[in-house]
């Protein structure tokens, strides 16, 4: 593992794969679309080859991708994450085949290792811990386009020799999160001092820090891992004490209106995984909760939401 090719590096968890491979020592080149904003890839864009085009349309990068020759692809751009794009019909036209279309470019390219990102989403609303054989009821478009995904490229690569492995991200969060989340939610509402509305918030949540989901990402590819992988901190608490984390972090007097918001049937549902096949690469999460809230909450009071 050499030179890694990335999709989605403008994005959340896409930014911090890059600045870890970037430390590892790794060239790193990335997809990005020409109307992406890359303020999240900082100065560190200055010190990968950046390859504009689309994963539904390798045709136009095809060359430049064959120039770079990459061994090992990091595949996280998807279109339509934002939970009012979920049932979108473009979660099949641009993701599913756009994805294939790209693990064929790849392939010719002479990659010999592709991890993809999945979703927890893939499962559906379940009540027990998830592990990787748990059974894939997804009940969105976009958690049944993840799955349709996750086997038509694992199809692909098996005929292509090449090694893949599936990452199931459950929720992660952090510096820079998009707008639309929980966590960035409640955090932008108290320091504007105002009183977030949210459910009663009563039942367990999985959350993880980006920087160590992203290293999740290339521990999967710098192993001999395949498959389909959970990628968790495999402890749940319940979503209040999260939330109250973050009030804490800014100004533990402030309100919190839990209750306000109606909890949705499938919102109402725990989460939380096994993360035993994770574990057994070598990898652990390195930061502790209280810190991860805290360099979130540093992050938005400095650079406010975006």
């Amino acid at each position: 593992m050499k030179r890694v090719f990335v999709t989605g590096a403008t994005g959340l968890i896409g930014a911090a794969v890059v600045r870890r491979l970037l430390t590892d020592g790794y060239e790193v080149a990335a997809l990005v679309r020409p109307e992406s904003s890359r303020w999240r890839l900082g100065r560190i864009i200055d010190r990968i080859h950046v390859i504009s085009g689309s994963c539904d349309s390798p045709a136009a990068f095809e060359r430049s991708l064959a120039h770079f020759c990459p061994d090992t692809a990091i595949h996280l751009a998807w279109h339509g994450v934002g939970g009012v794009h979920r049932n979108d019909s473009d979660q099949i036209r641009n993701n599913v085949c756009g994805s294939v279309e790209f693990f064929e470019t790849i392939a010719k390219a002479g990659c010999r290792v592709f991890v993809g990102a999945g979703s927890q989403a893939e499962y559906g609303p379940s009540r027990d811990v998830l592990h990787e054989q748990s059974p894939a009821r997804p009940v969105t478009a976009y958690g049944a386009a993840k799955l349709a995904t996750s086997i038509l490229l694992a199809q692909r690569a098996a005929l292509h020799d090449v090694r893949f492995a599936w990452l199931r991200v459950f929720s992660v969060f952090g510096p820079g999160d998009d707008a639309g989340t929980l966590v960035s939610y409640v955090t932008t509402e108290l320091l504007a001092r105002r009183c977030p509305a949210v459910s009663k918030c009563d039942h367990a949540w999985d959350y993880l820090f980006v920087d160590d989901a992203a290293n999740a990402f290339v521990v999967a590819a710098q192993s001999q891992a395949t498959g389909v992988i959970n990628v968790a901190s495999g402890q749940a608490a319940p979503l209040r004490d999260m939330i109250s984390r973050v009030r804490n972090a800014i100004d533990p007097t402030l309100p919190i209106d839990f209750g306000a918001v109606a909890e949705t049937p499938s919102g109402a549902y725990p989460l939380q995984a096994d993360i035993g096949r994770l574990t057994a690469l070598g990898w652990r999460p390195e930061t502790a909760v209280d810190d991860a809230v805290e360099r979130t909450v540093s992050w938005y009071r400095h650079r406010g939401a975006i």
